[in-house]
């Protein structure tokens, strides 16, 4: 199925690939306007002709790694020198990020448990389970005894510790997704990821994991939906030095249990997986881990393929003379979820090609960057970075801020722009992570000044401001802020309706009724921002006491 907007069809291309100097593929489908590059549209229009190639079926989803998102790069890269940025990639635009990727081998996937009497029973793959190699290995296949780590969080500052009296030496640690809702949801989300679990896990010996939905995540990730795009590709980013970044070295594989199964791994042992459940669901409580009576065979295999997917870098040079050798970094991730096989086998359409989701985050970000041309050059300067990989693990912002193409330590600031829901004209804004540090009052000011007011986050229980690109700074010690469009004036029911209905579906596409007048409104809160950092005379700080300023940066 065609989804495009014919209106932007043209043979700019060529203009937009001569105006860079570079080398790409002419595109029969090229789309956005040649005005886009001589500046005679609306920022509106532009918005829209950039949403409109990005997002188009040529660019086959911009999966990582593939030739439609490297169209979108080269796309980015010539649209980058039309607003008049200067290369700031390791190569020109480009920061190629090398990738490791694997594909699951379906056939292989296979989990078992015995019980204390020695009973085994087989697990149907999709229907019970799924399993996660490491992309260390090409396959894996453990029997180990299996140990219950309540949701599998260390966090020693806050006297928290589900690992303590556990012997998980050569075993598999199963845990409930999430974290204690004790800790702020902020803090729920780091210490719910899956990558510190792993780790943590990893730490104590443990070779394989398992982990469990609690009921929040049942009622928010639907055992159909899990399972939806089970050949979907995993990656990570690898370093120069050959090695591929692995949170928990040693756990060989990993598997979610359906909710159905799981009171099967708590078989003989001293509580039950209701009680579990009953404890993880319950309010300001912790089920404390024990020894479980079975052991669990988990077996699974990938092909692997080692791949680069460029980040796209531009920057525009400070004017002050010692201001200009700090960066204030603007982010939006340029890639999308592809194609899912699934449904293109089942005759449906399968081409996901995230027009919200980034495509107009990168559209934006564009007009931002045009905006910031327009004046005196800021005092800071500014690079802008269109990530690759965010859909796998937030990779391409993860290598650029362990790689950064500039001094790592002069990179002072991050303003990420991630699937502005842009349903509604909206008269509010969210500005997540705003609140940590000296950012918080910038966008406050930024924000009045457009004559929006700042509201606060509208699903604190999602933990926002650990899922996005920005994050990958915020770990590297960076302060970050993410703006989004607030829930006033009807937000919050189009916001509800996109994830419902479009959110990683192949329905966000070109046919959804974006405003484009409002995304041209929303650039200019990202602008002002923007240059409020790169113009202020003091460095961005975290707040004294802060979790991630603390945790982070060591302040």
């Amino acid at each position: 199925m065609l989804k495009r907007n014919n209106a932007f069809l043209a043979g700019a291309w060529l203009a937009l690939s001569a105006c860079a100097n570079i080398a790409a593929p002419v595109d029969p489908a090229a789309v956005a306007a040649a005005a886009i590059v001589s500046g005679k549209l609306t920022e509106a229009a532009r918005i829209e002709g950039d949403v409109a190639y990005l997002a188009d079926d040529a660019r086959e989803g911009r999966e990582a790694g593939t030739r439609g998102y490297e169209s979108a790069a080269h796309y980015v890269a010539a649209r980058f020198a039309a607003i008049g940025l200067e290369p700031a990639g390791d190569d020109g635009w480009f920061q190629q990020v090398p990738l490791r990727a694997a594909t699951p081998v379906l056939e292989a996937a296979a989990v078992s448990i015995t019980d204390a009497g020695g009973e085994t029973t087989t697990l149907t793959h999709l229907d019970d389970f799924r399993v996660f190699p490491s992309l260390d290995a090409a396959s894996f296949d453990i029997n180990a005894p299996a140990v219950f780590v309540g949701f599998g969080v260390y966090a020693p500052d806050a006297g928290h510790d589900d690992y303590e009296g556990l012997d998980l030496n050569g075993k598999i640690a199963v845990y409930f997704q999430g974290a204690p809702d004790f800790f702020d949801s902020e803090q729920r989300a780091h210490f719910g990821s899956g990558g510190a679990k792993s780790k943590e896990a990893a730490a104590r010996g443990a070779i394989g994991t398992i982990s469990l939905m609690n009921s929040e995540r049942q009622q928010r990730t639907p055992w159909e939906r899990f399972i939806a795009n089970p050949s979907r590709i995993s990656m990570t980013w690898v370093s120069p030095d050959g090695r591929a970044d692995i949170s928990g070295p040693g756990i060989r594989g990993s598997a979610v249990l359906h909710p159905d199964k799981a009171e099967m791994l708590f078989e003989g042992a001293a509580r039950t997986y209701s009680e579990m459940l009953a404890e993880a669901d319950e309010e300001g409580v912790a089920p404390s881990g024990f020894d479980l009576a079975v052991t669990v065979s988990m077996a699974g295999a990938i092909s692997r393929r080692d791949v680069t997917s460029p980040n796209i870098a531009g920057v525009i040079s400070g004017a002050d003379p010692v201001l200009k050798h700090e960066y204030v970094v603007l982010t939006a991730h340029l890639d999308h979820t592809g194609v899912n096989q699934r449904l293109v086998d089942e005759g449906k359409d399968g081409l996901h090609n995230g027009a919200m989701d980034n495509a107009l985050g990168v559209a934006t970000m564009l007009e931002v960057a045009n905006q910031l041309t327009q004046g005196e050059p800021p005092a800071r300067s500014i690079i802008v970075l269109a990530v690759t990989a965010e859909e796998k693990g937030l990779l391409g912002a993860d290598y650029f801020a362990h790689f950064p193409t500039v001094a790592k330590e002069n990179i002072v600031a991050n303003v990420n722009l991630d699937m502005p829901v842009m349903l509604h004209s909206f008269n509010d804004i969210v500005a997540f992570g705003a609140e940590h540090s000296s950012l918080g009052p910038i966008a406050d000011a930024a924000v009045a000044a457009a004559g929006l007011k700042l509201s606060p986050d509208p699903f604190p229980q999602l933990g926002v401001f650990t899922r996005s690109d920005h994050y990958r700074f915020v770990e590297q010690g960076v302060p970050a802020v993410y703006l989004f469009p607030g829930f006033g004036n009807g937000g919050e029911e189009k916001f509800n309706q996109f994830m419902a209905e479009h959110y990683h579906k192949p329905s966000d596409d070109l046919s959804l009724p974006i405003l484009y007048d409002d995304a041209a409104r929303f650039a200019d809160v990202n602008y002002r921002i923007a240059l409020a950092i790169a113009q202020s005379p003091v460095r961005p700080f975290w707040n004294e006491g802060d979790f991630f300023g603390d945790l982070f940066a060591g302040e």
